[in-house]
């Protein structure tokens, strides 16, 4: 594979301005002979499909509702595609428009994060990745892009971005925050021995007094496994497990003593098949909504979240 990775940031006041940039982007990848996937809303499919007229038969694409529905699953899927096309002398090249709106605090923040991870996770594989972001977005997401983008692209010309940083400085940057403490309603687990039967047995007694989907708990109770046992090997006694219920969420938090020895990427990045990293921790991020990671010399705390199903409302007759 002889092409460079690239990924850009194309920030648009309006329709010319979107389609400046977008059209020679994916005409290029059409005339290379690319897979070109775009992944944008329906109004943006149907600009593009008119502008790009006979080639747009050429193009895949894809609701963004759909492809943006979970950071880790969403990162796995494109860079495996990217990998195999790169392994047969092919490009994957991709517009994709991330859907911002309707997402809480915590969701954007991973998002945000998995826009500076593509830049360490594709490195290799030649991928062209373009991401269009309106200037209407909120300042703090626009910003957000110029940080976690190495160049932005202004029509066809592509200029270094000032404010790009470092991926696993970015990463470092969201995971700044201390957790608040559990709430005082959390209930309580201790782990003292090794035997994890009792702790599969509490978390589903827990979880079943809740919406939380029974396939959904199959998933809680393999990631809090993974969990604890890396809390058994690599952290300190006490080791607390704790639950509760947020509006929207099932909530498992682990805590020990101990620090973390691990490297940077804290299961952010799917391990090769072929290459090193264990699938610990990024399996624990592919079963749960959202993994939070707080490790130093204060203890270890991971929480697990995972979206709960709405339940409609009772009417009276």
């Amino acid at each position: 594979m002889s092409e460079t990775f690239s990924h850009r940031v194309l920030p648009y006041d309006g329709v010319d301005d979107f389609l400046a940039g977008a059209v020679p982007f994916l005409n290029a990848g059409i005339d290379a002979g690319d897979r070109v996937l775009v992944v944008t809303g329906l109004g943006s499919e149907v600009l593009l499909r008119e502008a790009l007229g006979p080639g747009a038969g050429e193009v895949e694409f894809v609701d963004a509702n759909q492809w943006y529905a979970h950071p880790s699953r969403t990162l796995a899927d494109c860079l495996g595609d990217a990998d195999r096309l790169c392994e047969q002398g092919r490009r994957l090249r991709v517009l994709g428009e991330p859907a911002w709106t309707g997402r809480r605090p915590l969701e954007v923040l991973e998002w945000q994060r998995v826009e500076a991870i593509v830049n360490v996770a594709f490195a290799e594989t030649g991928a062209a990745i373009l991401c269009p972001y309106a200037r209407t977005l909120p300042a703090g997401v626009v910003a957000s892009a110029r940080r976690t983008h190495p160049e932005t692209l202004r029509g066809e010309q592509a200029l270094d971005n000032p404010s790009y940083v470092d991926p696993w400085a970015y990463s470092a940057m969201c995971d700044q925050e201390a957790l608040p403490d559990a709430p005082a309603r959390a209930e309580r687990l201790d782990i003292v021995r090794p035997d994890l039967f009792w702790l599969r047995a509490w978390v589903t007694d827990y979880a079943r007094r809740t919406p939380l989907a029974e396939e959904d708990l199959q998933r809680l109770l393999v990631a809090v496994t993974e969990v604890v046992t890396n809390a058994l090997r690599h952290g300190a006694p006490p080791i607390v497990l704790r639950m509760w219920m947020e509006p929207g969420e099932l909530v498992c938090e682990v805590k020990d003593d101990g620090f973390w020895a691990t490297d940077s990427a804290f299961g952010l990045i799917p391990p090769r098949a072929d290459g090193p990293g264990r699938f610990g921790l990024w399996a624990v991020r592919l079963l749960c909504s959202i993994v939070q990671i707080r490790t130093g010399k204060g203890g270890t705390t991971v929480r697990l979240r995972l979206s709960l199903p709405s339940v409609p409302a009772v009417v009276g007759v």
